[in-house]
C-alpha cells in the first residue's frame, strides 16, 4: 500500500517508514507527488493533522498520513503547541531548528520550571472524505536542558531531557529513541490501527 505523507520534512519521513515497516506500506512525501503544503489554521494538534491529511489526501488521490507534533512547555501554559515550527520566527529569528532551540533557551532563562512535553497526534486516512479517520496520540514528558547535547534526531531533541534515560533525545541512538518517543508512541497505536481497520481480512 503507498500512503501520501502530508509532510517534507525528511526527519519525519525516515521516523515513520521505520516505524510503519512492519505493515509493508510505502510512505512518499506530498512534496515528491507535487503537492503543496495545506493550512493549519486550528490550534490543536488533531485538527491541524486532519485538515493535513485530508489535503493530501484530496490532491493525490492516496491513502493519507499526516503528523502534528510539537512541544508543550509548562512555564509558557502548553506553547509553543502547534506554532512549535515557527517558534524562532515570533522573536525575530529565521525558521529553522537551531533558532527555535535558541529561542527557546533564551527564554528560559531564570525560569525555574522547564518541564516540557514533546506531543504527537498522528491522522490517517483512506481518501479525503473518509468518514472515520485513525487518530493516534503520543506524549513524552521531560525537562528542557540549559544547553543542546547529542547529534542525533532533529528539532527539540537536543535539550528534550528525559529523565528515565539520564539524556536527551538527541543523545540516544535512533532506534532507541524511536521505541520511545512521542512519535514512536503514536506510530506503534497507528501501526495497530492501521493493521486492525484496514488490511484486516473481512
Amino acid at each position: 500500500m503507498k500512503i501520501v505523507l502530508a509532510s517534507n520534512n525528511r526527519g519525519k519521513l525516515a521516523e515513520l517508514q521505520a516505524m510503519l515497516a512492519p505493515l509493508n506500506v510505502s510512505l512518499v512525501t506530498q512534496g515528491e507527488l507535487n503537492i503543496g503544503e495545506a493550512e493549519e489554521p486550528f490550534r490543536t494538534f488533531v485538527e491541524n493533522a486532519l485538515a493535513k491529511a485530508r489535503h493530501a489526501a484530496r490532491e493525490s488521490g492516496l491513502p493519507a498520513l499526516a503528523d502534528d507534533a510539537g512541544l508543550c512547555v509548562e512555564a509558557f501554559g502548553g506553547q509553543p503547541g502547534v506554532d512549535t515550527a515557527f517558534y524562532a520566527t515570533r522573536f525575530g529569528y529565521e525558521k529553522g531548528d537551531a533558532n527555535n532551540v535558541k529561542a527557546l533557551l533564551e527564554r528560559l532563562q531564570g525560569v525555574a520550571d522547564r518541564r516540557a512535553a514533546l506531543v504527537s497526534t498522528l491522522v490517517a486516512l483512506r481518501s479525503a472524505d473518509d468518514p472515520e479517520p485513525l487518530i493516534a496520540f503520543g506524549r513524552v514528558d521531560g525537562v528542557i536542558a540549559p544547553e543542546p547535547v547529542g547529534e542525533h534526531g532533529f528539532g527539540f531533541d537536543p535539550v528534550m531531557f528525559i529523565p528515565a534515560f539520564g539524556k536527551t533525545f538527541a543523545q540516544l541512538p535512533p532506534e532507541v529513541k524511536n521505541a520511545n518517543s512521542h512519535r514512536g508512541r503514536a506510530a506503534a497505536q497507528m501501526l495497530e490501527l492501521i493493521r486492525q481497520r484496514w488490511l484486516a481480512p473481512r
